[in-house]
């Protein structure tokens, strides 16, 4: 209780300073756009924001409300044309400063949590003190009838919700773009540079060989003999781009054997540990997988390794990946060691990556793949509450009654006049209520199967979709 009114206490004082903020933000904003002082409005709306994520916070601590941010995500900085030069609209600048500015008010100006932010900051501290007697009498009580109103205008609205998921996708798609394209590039160089070249050869050899073949058999043969053998390294190259686009070990064997094998054709000693119930969708196996290639590779190549860890496992729907190597460390990914493009790649499903790697090794990379596994199958599927669980079981317990005994078999009575009544409720009724009755059974019947399945469906969808079969509906 002391607890309760030590938190009433401390948000009833931040009414003063939310007053003095309102009254300094609001002369900023008048500032702003009534005598054109643009310049004034990010800090004032940054200095708004931090004060209604300072509310957030206390209201998810002591009120049990959880409120998400609504705001949407900042602009990417400027990026430079051919020339050289940052476009702003129809302006042309050497620098990025005036272009990053402007896209950045841009953005505080359009998105309508701020203009939300501005509207809980007047009228917030009003509310507290219309509701200083519930907070006083049943702090409890009151904090939380508080936190219902902070999440009524600082929660995001579904239009602020899905232009965030809109923004995100688009970047999501920008980032697999490149990926997608510096793969595409990466083929091409190994196919003109390698199989290519090799394809001339073999060309020029065997052009050769008809030149000589009638007058230095001996010379035609021995040319020969080096284009079969062209044509093996040829192939051997080929197979090693195929690998390179989607091994067939992944397609068939799945992860952890793809990854395995990765081990075995190191040059480095490598230790796999695989903890996967079942398979992961594709995508993400070849994501998996490419991201633990170039981590190999990188441990060979710039870590100067001789052991390597790979560990893969789950927690929850979540997929993780930890490469371990005992290398001399200093892996950067501003340093273009590969690990840029794995970020890339890993962006596609929201993953995250994580290096330590300080001066001496040695270097540890996690990467982590937020909710890419079937939460069916990974035992998080939250749990039906009780009075569903209760519901459904009276269904299907019940479920028949109407169906057959009140519905089904009163009618084929009723048809055949067969004038045996015994429990069937229909059949005791006057005769104009025989059939309604007999089709409202039926229909009520029907109507309590179909609940019966569909409860669960709603709860769990994935889970109904993966398990449920028509024998089984109820999975």
């Amino acid at each position: 209780m002391l607890r309760s009114y030590g938190r009433v206490l401390a948000l009833l004082a931040l009414v003063i300073v939310q007053a003095a903020m309102a009254g300094l933000t609001s002369v900023m904003l008048l500032l702003s756009f009534a005598l054109g002082m643009v310049f004034l409005f990010p800090p004032q709306a940054m200095m708004v924001r931090e004060l209604a994520e300072l509310n957030r916070k206390l209201v998810r601590d002591w009120a049990g409300i959880t409120i998400d941010s609504p705001y949407l995500p900042p602009p990417p900085p400027p990026v430079p044309q051919a020339d050289g030069m940052y476009r702003s609209e129809r302006t042309l600048y050497k620098t990025p400063r005036v272009p990053a500015w402007n896209d950045r008010w841009k953005w505080l100006v359009s998105d309508p949590a701020t203009w939300r932010d501005e509207v809980w900051l007047l009228l917030d501290p009003l509310v507290k003190v219309l509701l200083t007697p519930l907070l006083l009498l049943l702090p409890g009580r009151g904090l939380r009838v508080y936190g219902l109103w902070s999440k009524k205008l600082l929660d995001p609205t579904a239009a602020s919700r899905l232009a965030g998921q809109v923004s995100h996708l688009q970047r999501t798609r920008n980032l697999a773009a490149d990926s997608q394209a510096a793969e595409m590039r990466r083929i091409e160089r190994d196919l003109h540079d390698g199989t290519q070249a090799r394809l001339v050869a073999i060309g020029m050899t065997l052009g050769a060989v008809e030149q000589l073949v009638e007058t230095d058999p001996k010379a035609a043969k021995a040319l020969l003999a080096k284009a079969r053998d062209a044509s093996s390294e040829t192939l051997t190259e080929l197979r090693r781009v195929i690998r390179g686009i989607h091994p067939p070990v992944l397609a068939e064997r799945g992860l952890a054997d793809a990854v395995r094998a990765l081990a075995m054709d190191s040059a480095l000693d490598v230790s796999v540990e695989v903890n996967l119930p079942h398979r992961p969708e594709a995508p993400v196996e070849a994501a998996v997988y490419f991201a633990v290639s170039e981590l190999l590779s990188n441990a060979a190549r710039h870590g100067d390794a001789r052991t390597v860890l790979v560990d893969i496992s789950t927690n929850a729907a979540d997929l993780r990946i930890t490469v371990t190597d005992d290398g001399m460390g200093g892996a950067d990914p501003a340093k273009g060691s590969g690990l840029a493009g794995i970020e890339r790649r890993l962006a596609a499903f929201d993953g995250v990556l994580a290096v330590h790697s300080p001066p001496g090794g040695p270097t540890t990379v996690s990467m982590e793949l937020p909710k890419v596994l079937p939460t069916y199958w990974t035992g998080t599927s939250s749990k039906m509450p009780r009075w569903k669980t209760v519901t459904i079981t009276i269904l299907w317990c019940t479920a028949w009654c109407p169906t057959f005994p009140q519905g089904l078999v009163a009618g084929v009575f009723k048809v055949f006049g067969i004038e045996e009544k015994t429990w069937f409720l229909a059949l005791h009724l006057p005769e104009p209520w025989q059939w309604p009755t007999i089709i409202g059974m039926i229909l009520l019947g029907v109507l309590m199967h179909v609940m019966a399945i569909r409860i669960p469906a709603s709860h769990d969808r994935e889970k109904f979709m993966a398990e449920a079969t028509p024998t089984k509906p109820w999975c």
